[in-house]
């Protein structure tokens, strides 16, 4: 309940992400698994309280698939925050009514924050750097 999230990102519920976790998988499948760094993997979706407790994890999707449609498989299967609150998400998401994610094209990662030894100079800038506070968990 910080005053630099409170009130506006007090809807929030959670940090989604999706996670490429290292796979071996046959030869003959071999191509549905390689990510887009070219390496074989299984994405995962996770989604972790703000408690820092797993809420919704969803295993299983080839590495070549992106968050967004990991996203719109989750929500097939009632991953679904309730009325009135959302999903902090990054870029890889798309922006809807139960995903917030950040500005594109601004600022957003804490490393790049600390780097520039500067303040947000812009709105969308404050707003980025909340955001990556908060999904930081």
């Amino acid at each position: 309940q910080s005053k630099k999230f409170y009130p506006f990102l007090k809807a929030a519920i959670s940090a989604t992400d999706g996670s490429h976790i290292p796979v071996h998988p046959p030869a003959k499948i071999r191509a549905r698994f390689r990510n887009r760094k070219g390496d074989t993997s299984t994405n995962v979706l996770a989604s972790c309280s703000f408690d820092m407790l797993y809420c919704h994890i969803l295993a299983g999707w080839e590495g070549s698939i992106s968050d967004g449609a990991l996203l719109a498989d989750a929500r097939a299967h009632d991953f679904k925050p309730p009325q009135g609150r959302f999903f902090l998400g990054d870029a890889g998401f798309p922006l809807c009514n139960d995903m917030l994610v950040p500005y594109r094209g601004v600022r957003y990662h804490l490393r790049e924050w600390e780097s520039a030894k500067k303040r947000p100079a812009t709105p969308k800038e404050l707003f980025n750097l909340r955001h990556s506070q908060c999904r930081n968990v």
